[in-house]
């Protein structure tokens, strides 16, 4: 183990224990070489990483599913990486144009669950998350399939993935109901560039012990030095995706961004990251290297510490959704 080793929390409410940092896979299959990605999880591994996150629809710039198959590879290595392990991946996306071949009914949701689990190699799912809501799907339907699969030590723990505030509440009333233990995890968007999780998610994920996870919590290289890196002619992700999107509108407060992070004599992907794992309610982040390297400094973020002066001035560069944006229940107060 190195020094820069990644510490662990609880997941949500569970006794389950997860490093705060999460190795995402949404990279894998298309931008990381299969090999590459291999030795990339045995690098997170040997730096305490022990969350592997992925998803049934991953790899389609390949085929849907081929992320798991690479991941269910790395793990029929063996050498204790199974045991190692806290294995989370999703359901919900569309893998096919079959007209039941997506959403969450029950379902769908077995037979997704069999797939990922014939994919990845393995008896069981630690984190089986909902990758997006499905308004169509009754919660008695949804926790149905759910608590069986549960009960057939199939899946351990359920979490969720792209849901609003309410939608969160709404799962975990009718899991109650159930006497369910409901969803444990939530993976949001969440970075400094896009603070809306502030307003209804992270409160409603803090009120029924959900583990937030932000993903994309530098906006897809946006937050990492963009500017620089295509002056330099060196940016490959925040060249293109959701970052190429945003950069234009956001250029001013990018350009305030990475003169604040050369004053600080901070990496400026490192201090995105660090204030994403300084929010409140905020357990950790998914985060998708494509090298070891981008791996090592997500690990160095894990040890910055933004003292207040610093939060103060990213609030002026980003300001909080409404100015300060707390929820509705607060301006009641």
């Amino acid at each position: 183990m190195t020094t820069d080793a990644a510490t662990h929390v609880r997941l949500g409410r569970s006794a389950l224990l997860t490093s705060r940092l999460w190795l995402g896979t949404v990279n894998f299959s298309g931008r990381v070489e299969d090999d590459d990605a291999l030795r990339l999880m045995d690098h997170a591994r040997d730096r305490g990483i022990n969350c592997l996150d992925t998803a049934d629809m991953y790899g389609w710039r390949l085929y849907k599913g081929h992320t798991e198959e690479l991941v269910g590879r790395w793990l029929a290595q063996g050498g204790g990486r199974r045991e190692d392990t806290v294995l989370a991946t999703k359901v919900g996306g569309e893998m096919s144009e079959r007209v039941n071949d997506s959403g969450l009914s029950a379902r769908h949701i077995i037979a997704s669950c069999e797939g990922s689990l014939r994919r990845l190699g393995v008896d069981h799912i630690d984190v089986y998350q909902m990758h997006h809501i499905d308004r169509s799907a009754p919660w008695d339907e949804v926790w149905q399939a759910m608590d069986s699969l549960v009960a057939g030590g199939k899946v351990s723990y359920v979490g969720s993935s792209n849901f609003a505030g309410w939608h969160i509440a709404a799962a975990q009333e009718n899991a109650a109901r159930r006497h369910s233990l409901g969803m444990v995890s939530h993976q949001c968007l969440y970075n400094l560039a896009v603070r809306h999780a502030e307003l209804e998610v992270l409160p409603a994920a803090q009120a029924y012990g959900l583990g937030v996870f932000a993903w994309s919590p530098l906006h897809g290289g946006l937050l990492s030095g963009a500017l620089g890196k295509l002056a330099a002619g060196t940016a490959v992700k925040s060249a293109q995706g959701r970052a190429q999107v945003l950069l234009p509108a956001m250029r001013p407060a990018i350009e305030a961004y990475e003169k604040f992070c050369r004053n600080l004599g901070e990496d400026p992907a490192e201090v995105g990251l660090a204030w994403v794992l300084s929010r409140p309610g905020v357990a950790g982040a998914v985060i998708g290297p494509r090298t070891p390297e981008q791996l090592d400094s997500a690990l160095k973020a894990s040890a910055i510490t933004l003292d207040e002066q610093a939060l103060s001035e990213l609030d002026e560069i980003f300001p909080a959704v409404a100015s300060g944006g707390a929820a509705p229940e607060a301006w009641l107060q």
